[in-house]
């Protein structure tokens, strides 16, 4: 397969993310971003054309830009509005694909649940199933203002160290996965933990906790081999959701 249809086959499933993430509301009208590398030696990778919406996001509609943010595409010089993306975005997301070469994709939401949760002292509570996916294995950075400094790269790095997802304090989440697909089980099972934290303390009732052994199980029997299977099949299944669209245009 030749490089620009390496490069087409990423956009597509990008794309395909951008609306799933418009199905399940994981949207804050344009001020959210997902990222994907494209393949190659260059260290490009794709982000979302500045103010269109998630659900209505094409493979046309990416934009190619460098690990320094520079617009990488062709006729950026030509058509300049078709081109535009988002300082605070491409902050966040360039510091993990440069920091993280294995983590292909990067996903950034502002949900109400992610950003409650994001607020609570404690941080994700290993209350539910969707939790103890998690357990052990998720990161913290401190709020910093929006994401325009680019000295805030080196923390944001050193605060996701080995870990695949991170709750961006008083801000939101962040996942990264060795492909597309990794990263939209991930996000979807955070996003769903942090719906199920912040309705579980709503109801103002006594919580319980799964024994510490309990925890560390489930965590591990998520990660098993056979973990790859099911994020395929997941994929498909998501994408029968959008069939239909015009996502791969």
């Amino acid at each position: 397969m030749s490089s620009r249809q390496d490069e087409w086959t990423v956009r597509c499933e990008l794309a395909a993310l951008y609306r799933l993430a418009a199905h399940f509301r994981m949207t804050d009208m344009i001020d959210t971003h997902i990222t994907a590398r494209v393949p190659g030696p260059e260290h490009h990778f794709l982000i979302n054309r500045y103010g269109v919406l998630f659900h209505e996001m094409r493979a046309s509609d990416l934009v190619k830009i460098d690990v320094e943010g520079r617009v990488v595409e062709p006729e950026a010089a030509q058509h300049p509005e078709r081109n535009r993306v988002n300082a605070a975005g491409f902050t966040i997301h360039s510091a993990i694909h440069t920091a993280r070469p294995d983590l292909t994709c990067v996903i950034h939401t502002h949900t109400p649940a992610g950003s409650a949760v994001s607020a609570q002292k404690q941080g994700l509570l290993p209350i539910s199933q969707h939790a103890l996916k998690f357990y052990g294995h998720l990161a913290y950075h401190d709020y910093e203002g929006i994401a325009l400094d680019l000295g805030e790269r080196e923390r944001l790095v050193a605060d996701l160290g080995s870990h695949n997802a991170m709750i961006l304090r008083n801000h939101g989440l962040l996942v990264g996965g060795t492909s597309i697909p990794a990263a939209f089980q991930d996000i979807y099972f955070l996003e769903r933990a942090c719906e199920i934290q912040v309705r579980a303390l709503a109801g103002n009732a006594e919580l319980t906790f799964p024994p510490e052994a309990v925890r560390r199980l489930t965590a591990e029997q998520f990660a098993r081999d056979e973990s790859d299977n099911i994020t395929g099949l997941q994929w498909q299944a998501a994408l029968r959701l959008i069939e239909g669209t015009d996502y791969r245009s």
